[in-house]
């Protein structure tokens, strides 16, 4: 795949033209747009190393839902997006809905979201939940130019609320982009793809 190609992952299909699923969000004119260019990095090279310990180092911020600290680990540009799932024949060439996304995201509405949960106005995280974020299948492909990384991984998101309510799970894909800033790698570019169509969990007071 070249850097000029849109996305063409299995799972994933777009119209023909259409872009990358990022491109036709609201906030998707603003984001970064880097693509990979060749076959995924070797386990053992470097920058897939740290582009994992980056994702494991997130997942460990998230579970301990220390927002502030996960808002430093983005660039000033991010674009934080999750599509609508939608399910449709296998020939239709697309599975998620144009337009509808449940996150749509810069940094300064990530910082509203963050700044909601030190409010008495959070009801849905007051009691906070009990958070796992599992990441597994983690891939890293290089860019034009050695300032980026796109990063793919697998998570698995367990959520238990309250003493009676049923734990909640969300399984997704995560296509990252990241970029290196100041000797370390931040998130520039975040696209969630959720593997149902409906959600089953309350609501999405928390990050993936």
């Amino acid at each position: 795949m070249t850097s000029t190609e849109p996305s063409a992952r299995a799972g994933f299909p777009r119209p023909s033209g259409a872009g990358h699923p990022w491109e036709l969000a609201v906030l998707g004119a603003q984001a970064p747009k880097q693509v990979r260019t060749g076959n995924p990095l070797p386990f053992n090279d470097i920058r897939h190393l740290q582009a994992h310990q980056f994702l494991v180092d997130e997942a460990y911020l998230l579970d301990a839902q220390q927002y502030t600290e996960w808002l430093d680990t983005l660039t000033e540009d991010i674009h934080y997006f999750m599509p609508v799932r939608v399910t449709t024949a296998s020939g239709a060439g697309f599975d998620t809905s144009p337009g509808m996304a449940h996150f749509d995201e810069n940094k300064y509405s990530l910082n509203r979201r963050v700044a909601r949960f030190a409010t008495e106005h959070a009801w849905t995280e007051d009691p906070p939940s009990r958070l796992r974020h599992h990441i597994t299948n983690v891939r890293t492909f290089a860019c034009d130019d050695d300032a980026h990384l796109i990063v793919e991984s697998a998570e698995l998101l367990f959520r238990s609320r309250g003493d009676v309510n049923e734990a909640a799970l969300i399984s997704c894909g995560r296509e990252d982009l990241l970029r290196r800033c100041d000797q370390q790698w931040k998130l520039a570019r975040r696209t969630i793809y959720l593997d149902e169509s409906v959600l089953r969990m309350q609501n999405l007071a928390v990050f993936l």
